[in-house]
């Protein structure tokens, strides 16, 4: 079966919750800079489930983007203001690379950022738009910061957007349900890792 499956048609057939062809999954910033505070999933369970989504699209042949912030010498980072001091970073030994578990392979498409939201100085919705994607699948760390503000620049560009709930997490339980309960419904669908996996 090529497709997973969403809800019932008027015929009594279900309609395509992915289709393989057009169904991209993003995977924010599951890089070696991750650190142990997160809820209300752990950064272990996180990196499980979304070792498990990049399988099933690879193994579908699907496209498949990581993306990860990255910088030579943080100059090109941004630099505003702040009331609030940002969360702090886990700069060790090769911070900007990938996770082990994600396992990257030769036909993911590696996404370079400079700031929260993936699609912003990034060959992001080029790549998506030539391979006639219109649905994402999303998830990473962490929920109310990189995987918020790139649902919403995808929204904002008019794609479809799945959220894989259980693969992302916040800096804290408030930040991950206050978008899980109040942002996200607004711009797409929620669904589990699972609920992914059978094509719930």
């Amino acid at each position: 079966m090529n497709q997973l499956h969403d809800n019932h048609t008027h015929s009594g057939q279900r309609e395509p919750l992915i289709d393989w062809n057009r169904t991209a999954l993003v995977v924010i910033d599951l890089q070696k800079w991750i650190g142990q505070q997160y809820a209300p999933y752990s950064a272990e369970m996180v990196i499980a489930n979304a070792a498990k989504l990049t399988q099933l699209f690879r193994n579908h042949g699907a496209f498949v983007a990581l993306v990860h912030v990255s910088s030579k010498d943080f100059k090109d980072m941004l630099s505003p203001k702040l009331d609030a001091a940002p969360p702090k970073l886990n700069l060790v030994e090769g911070w900007d690379e990938f996770i082990p578990e994600l396992g990257v392979t030769e036909t993911d498409h590696i996404i370079s950022k400079k700031q929260w939201g993936a699609f912003h100085g990034t060959d992001l919705d080029l790549q998506l738009r030539r391979r006639n994607i219109d649905t994402i699948v999303i998830c990473g760390i962490a929920s109310g910061i990189g995987v918020d503000t790139t649902a919403r620049e995808a929204f904002q560009h008019g794609y479809d957007i799945i959220f894989a709930i259980d693969a992302m997490t916040g800096f804290t339980k408030a930040e991950h349900e206050h978008v899980r309960d109040v942002i996200f419904p607004r711009m797409g669908r929620i669904r589990t890792t699972e609920e992914v996996l059978k094509g719930i």
